[in-house]
């Protein structure tokens, strides 16, 4: 699940309330079968980096309004989307955007900073979807957004169909949901999703879609979960707990390598 603002702000908190529920359903159904998916001092840690988001991603959207406004007045196309075929168009580009701008979040430091916070919770579950960075607004994600707006989409349009991209993801990261037969040829499942949070090392940087599965299948970044136990997390660092960590630590680590590289080139790798 990635990091972009999506949503009017009114309707957060009771987004916010549904998926708590979910998440209540969930691990009362995984407590009655006797599995240990949840570790509530990450699902606490999750929740507040949440509220953080709430609070945050208001700002970055005034912040951020009249640099779409200035793309969208200076668009290729004029795009009237009226009607269903429009509409699944729209939900297929914008997708297609998704998944460049989530394998992005993994090859290139500077976005994995903020991305990185989402994959640190070792226990994947309906809570660790709302597990999103704060530093968005630095990281640059919102600049995969201006594509579509360049095109000649709206931004409110763009706006809706990632809200409603993120809102399917979310479901994506249960536990209790196994495979769904022909739908994984062409969606993204949890059973996939699962493969691209893992840390087992053939399945690292895999299953970048969103809704669907074909960009992967289609890119060569699609892999099936192997037989063997998923690990979950982030390599290299330590299960953690308090918020402010778990959104800096990756700045702050990218930033002491910056400063202990020699060279304008050497720093900018350590970026990039």
């Amino acid at each position: 699940m990635p990091e972009f603002s999506a949503g009017a702000a009114p309707h957060r908190p009771i987004v916010l309330a549904v998926f708590l529920l979910l998440i209540a359903a969930e691990a009362a159904w995984l407590a009655w079968r006797g599995r240990a998916g949840y570790d509530w001092r990450e699902t606490l840690a999750s929740t507040v980096i949440a509220a953080g988001n709430m609070l945050i991603r208001p700002l970055n959207l005034l912040l951020l309004a009249p640099l779409f406004a200035l793309v969208y007045a200076h668009r290729l196309f004029d795009l009237r989307l009226q009607g269903l075929p429009s509409f699944v168009a729209l939900m297929i580009g914008v997708d297609f955007v998704y998944y460049w701008f989530h394998r992005a979040s993994h090859r290139l430091r500077w976005m994995w900073a903020t991305h990185a916070v989402h994959h640190s919770s070792t226990r994947l579950n309906l809570s660790a979807a709302y597990r999103l960075g704060w530093t968005e607004l630095f990281s640059g994600a919102w600049l995969f957004l201006l594509v579509p707006v360049w095109l000649g989409v709206s931004p409110p349009l763009v706006a809706g169909a990632f809200a409603l991209n993120l809102v399917y993801q979310f479901i994506l990261h249960s536990s209790v949901i196994g495979r769904l037969g022909w739908l994984e040829w062409v969606f993204n499942t949890p059973a996939h999703h699962r493969v691209h949070h893992a840390v087992n090392a053939e399945l690292l940087d895999r299953n970048f879609g969103g809704i669907l599965i074909v960009w992967d299948r289609l890119f060569g970044t699609f892999a099936e979960a192997p037989a063997e136990e998923l690990r979950y997390g982030v390599l290299g660092r330590a299960p953690a707990y308090r918020p402010l960590v778990l959104v800096g630590r990756e700045w702050w680590a990218m930033f002491a390598d910056w400063r202990a590289a020699r060279g304008w080139r050497a720093r900018l790798r350590t970026l990039v």
